[in-house]
This record gives C-alpha cells, sequence and structure tokens, in this order.
C-alpha cells in the first residue's frame, strides 16, 4: 500500500508548477495537455514558478523552457489586482472604510517563437503596485464633501494570474492564479 501511495504522489509532482508567497496565499495550478503540441513538457530541471515579494507586493513568475512544442508560437501574460481600504471622513469627523480595488495592467511576453522544438519562456513582473490615488480613484464616498484617506498598511495583493497559451489553441496550457484569502 506504501509504494502505491508514493507513486500517486509522485507521478503528479512531475508536472507541478510551484507558487511561493506570503504564508497565508493559496494557489491553484492548472496544466491542460489539450491546450499544447502532443509532446510539450518541461525541460529536465525547470518549472514555471510564481513568487510574491512580502514587501513590495510584486508578482515575479520565472523563466523556464518546454521542449517537444514544435513550431507552435506562444504567449505569457500575467495580471495582478490589489485591494486597500480608503477612509472616507465628513467635516464632523464621521469615518466610513471603504474597501477598493485596483488591478495592475497585465504584463505579456509578446509573441514567443520556439527553436528546434524548444520555448524559452522570459519571467514576468507584475508591474508597479497601484498607488493611493490609484485607490481613490476607485473608492467612492457618501459625498463629494468626505475626504478620502489611505488605511496604513492595508494594500495587499487580492489575486494574480499567470498564463501560457499557445497560437492556435482554445485556451491557456498552464494557469498559475494565487489569492490571498
Amino acid at each position: 500500500m506504501f509504494r502505491r501511495i508514493l507513486f500517486l504522489l509522485t507521478v503528479p509532482f512531475a508536472a507541478v508548477i510551484a507558487f511561493s508567497a506570503a504564508a497565508s496565499a493559496t494557489s491553484t495550478t492548472t496544466i491542460n495537455p489539450a491546450n499544447a503540441p502532443t509532446g510539450t513538457h518541461f525541460q529536465h530541471g525547470t518549472s514555471a514558478t510564481c513568487s510574491v515579494d512580502t514587501s513590495t507586493l510584486l508578482v515575479t513568475c520565472s523563466s523556464y523552457q518546454l521542449n517537444g512544442v514544435g513550431s507552435s508560437n506562444a504567449a505569457g501574460s500575467l495580471g495582478a489586482t490589489y485591494s486597500a481600504t480608503v477612509n472616507c471622513t465628513n467635516h464632523g469627523g464621521m469615518l466610513v472604510p471603504v474597501k477598493s480595488s485596483a488591478q495592475t495592467a497585465p504584463t505579456t511576453t509578446g509573441s514567443l517563437s520556439p527553436k528546434n522544438g524548444s520555448l524559452i519562456v522570459p519571467s514576468l513582473n507584475s508591474g508597479p503596485v497601484p498607488t493611493a490615488a490609484d485607490f481613490f480613484a476607485a473608492a467612492t464616498c457618501p459625498n463629494g464633501n468626505w475626504t478620502k484617506s489611505l488605511q496604513g498598511g492595508s494594500i495587499t495583493l487580492s489575486s494574480f494570474t499567470y498564463t501560457l497559451t499557445f497560437a492556435c489553441f482554445s485556451g491557456p496550457f498552464i494557469t498559475i492564479t494565487g489569492n490571498d484569502p
């Protein structure tokens, strides 16, 4: 029985894409072989990984190599959503906290062309974390006479999505999603 369990745990591991971030973050990884040329596989010793820098909240997805892709082009994309609490205060001192959400513009690898059946996918970064002004623009106070202020330490990474999609396929081959519950 032990050998069977060990086998079941190690076989899927070969196709796992790693995610590392703050201890409270969770992620989901999907590899869909139907959305890639037959025979597509990671170069030995490489894998797609995404990590979050807890001091800057930037998401970085690493470079990796896929083999067996034939002549199929692909493109990678990374987008992130951040949230913060904007405090709305009226002239009488009444404070109302408002949740605000802002997204970074997705970054992309552009079209990637394989060479000799191998595709090198470069790393991607989520881009700058939205500023207080971005969150102010997204927050709605009860009326225009209220003053907005960003609650200290409230900017968080809500979620991110990384995909690698081959040309002429209906969906992504690799999808990594992460969120902070």
